[in-house]
């Protein structure tokens, strides 16, 4: 592989956990990080992991975040770091409170980058930081200096008329994506199945938000499929009007052709879009009421690298990013 193995980097650790048990001081455990309310989640998140003290963590030197940079980027080529505001700031909310009640605690941001910088180098590792959600302009002037790449997602790249910048004009310090494991895959966020599925879990709390969000869904995949015949993406078997366009494998494989024809240096496209399936395998916000990182793939590996369909969505690919590269 040209990168080598790609790792991830959670935000935190359960409480039970044995980082918890050997550094008790580090760690306020009668605290939780999460994420203020935003148009995805109107009642905030709490994820149930306790947040590291800055000012212990400065005490300690910074040797925990030095062990752990070091421990994460051994044997990689590059290192994903989730919700990478927490380098600058993070949403703590204190045990048994809403995520509503919560508030930000900052952190030494500049202390942090330069450590991370250095591990980067001493492992040759590229470092890619999630910055989606509630991001201050701050943290991402930051990351670009500091050569993080950022995390380009095509739902959240819109313009202010609504309509969806083309990935051409993503910054190449990026990765660019459709959908992420925190949302719905593309068949789902076609026909809305996450909007049905967080009615259920009772994500909404009123008809009014999700009508909303339905009608911001209708209105995005119209101009959807306006960008993509615009730019040629997809030809004349998709629909150009919404109202009669289900999702397809045409348009699904001309969404992913789409983005790996961008100028982001960087390419992640989902395998459950490449098998067609609906369901998430993540729905932030949740804990007991969805069996999160239990939902298996359709098709195993074998029988997925046997189709001759995605054997060749997978050399389009290629050749996209390659003509992308010139």
């Amino acid at each position: 592989m040209l990168i080598g193995l790609y790792r991830d980097l959670a935000v935190g650790v359960s409480e039970g956990s044995a980082e918890i048990w050997g550094n008790k001081e580090l760690y306020c455990t009668d605290a939780s990080v999460g994420a203020p309310p935003d148009i995805l989640g109107p009642l905030g998140q709490t994820w149930g992991l306790p947040p590291m003290d800055p000012e212990k963590l400065y005490e300690q030197q910074y040797q925990p975040i030095i062990e752990l940079f070091d421990a994460n980027m051994r044997a990689t080529g590059a290192l994903r770091i989730d919700h990478v505001m927490a380098l600058l700031r993070l949403w703590w909310v204190v045990k048994g409170d809403s995520a509503k009640e919560g508030g930000y605690v900052y952190y030494p941001v500049d202390d942090l980058l330069a450590i991370l910088a250095l591990e980067s180098h001493r492992h040759q590792s590229l470092v890619i930081g999630e910055d989606l959600g509630t991001v201050p302009d701050e943290i991402r002037t930051k990351l670009a200096d500091n050569g993080v790449y950022s995390y380009r997602v095509f739902f959240f790249e819109q313009a202010p008329d609504g309509g969806f910048f083309s990935p051409a004009h993503y910054p190449e310090q990026s990765m660019s994506t459709l959908t992420t494991h925190d949302m719905p895959t593309l068949t789902g966020y076609w026909h809305c199945d996450d909007l049905v599925l967080g009615k259920e879990l009772g994500l909404y709390p009123t008809e009014e938000i999700l009508s909303t969000l339905y009608t911001s869904r209708h209105e995005n995949k119209q101009s959807i499929l306006d960008t993509l015949h615009g730019h040629h993406s997809i030809n004349d078997e998709v629909g150009r009007d919404v109202h009669n366009v289900d999702m397809s494998k045409a348009l699904n494989f001309g969404m992913q052709l789409h983005m790996a024809g961008g100028s982001s240096a960087l390419l992640s496209l989902q395998l459950e879009d490449w098998l067609e399936m609906d369901k998430p395998v993540n729905i932030p916000g949740t804990f007991k009421e969805y069996p999160n990182w239990q939902r298996k793939l359709t098709r195993n590996l074998q029988d997925i690298f046997n189709d001759s369909s995605l054997n060749q969505l997978a050399a389009n690919l290629t050749e996209a990013r390659l003509q992308a590269s010139k």
